[in-house]
């Protein structure tokens, strides 16, 4: 089932911030499992909001069509 941009925006916004406090938490916690398992979490929330904002501008070129 394909997500609206705006589902995956908002995923990706909230996996994003989710991957920042686990970085922040394993630095502090000097537990670089944790730490890495943020930056992997950062980086998926990244892609998801790029598909979100391809998907907009995929919708934008078929709408001027």
């Amino acid at each position: 089932i394909a997500m609206s941009s705006t589902t995956d925006k908002i995923k990706g916004l909230a996996n994003e911030a989710i991957g920042n406090a686990k970085q922040v938490a394993g630095k502090a916690l000097d537990r670089p499992d944790m730490e890495a398992e943020g930056v992997l979490q950062e980086r998926k929330g990244e892609a998801q909001q790029a598909v979100g904002k391809g998907k907009d501008a995929v919708k934008k070129v078929i709408d001027k069509a």
